[in-house]
């Protein structure tokens, strides 16, 4: 199968990684043993987009709504989490991949705090692709924390005019390009309260394929799609 078109690949991809707990339930395992497995697709798409010189890939790991998830649950997945930014460090400071986290961190236990802002400080200067992991994320969160903000700087007397550029800098995707493409795994037609300001024109791509099993054969099946497709942004084609 051949490889999507190079000159037409998106800028920022963004992904709902779904379907890790259907994964481990269809075979009889425990929730947890689909999320340590989906670590292992994580760490392929990253690979494979840095491959392809996609510069900026952001990963859908963990929602605001997550932490009502049954407690052991929450506790393995915090976990995982640290094992990954342990595990991966070397490969971001080695590949030149930065790493920042979108959410609220105050949400996390201390420790993990401060391997979060480790990980980022140490991997600020690197500039081969930038990986955004949402984290205690959720989109209507982050506009009203920008609109707050906002508030705060007109009372302040630092803005003088609102638009929808000065808007975007208030957001946690601040200085980067809005997602050309959104991938959903697992068959799920919803977007979950993910990125809701930046995907307006953003191009959506569903796959039954759980997330343990999104790979490279479904990941370029998807950056094929997408580079047939004709983005009009609103606009109508003339001619």
């Amino acid at each position: 199968m051949h490889n999507p078109d190079i000159n037409k690949l998106p800028a920022h991809v963004a992904i709902i990684m779904d379907g890790n707990g259907r994964w481990a339930e269809k075979r009889g395992l425990e929730r947890a043993e689909g999320h340590l497995v989906g670590i292992e697709s994580v760490r392929e798409i990253v690979t494979i987009t840095r491959e392809l010189g996609i510069p900026y890939l952001t990963l859908y790991a963990f929602s605001k709504e997550n932490w009502s998830r049954p407690r052991s649950e929450v506790k393995t997945l915090l976990e995982f989490l640290g094992f990954f930014l342990d595990k991966e460090l070397p490969m971001m400071l080695e590949k030149g991949i930065r790493f920042k986290m979108l959410g609220d961190e105050k949400d996390f236990p201390a420790a993990l705090q401060t391997k979060l802002d480790e990980v980022m400080a140490r991997t600020a200067q690197n500039k081969k692709l930038r990986l955004n992991i949402a984290l205690s994320y959720g989109g209507r969160k982050e506009i009203i924390s920008a609109v707050q903000r906002i508030a705060g700087d007109i009372k302040s007397g630092t803005i003088k005019k609102i638009d929808e550029k000065l808007f975007s800098r208030y957001l946690y995707t601040k200085g980067m390009p809005d997602p050309d493409l959104l991938i959903r795994t697992s068959g799920e037609m919803r977007l979950s309260n993910f990125l809701l300001w930046q995907v307006a024109y953003t191009e959506i791509y569903v796959t039954k394929v759980l997330w343990p099993d999104f790979r490279r054969k479904a990941y370029m099946a998807a950056l094929r799609d997408f580079t047939k497709r004709e983005r009009r942004f609103g606009k109508v084609k003339e001619g």
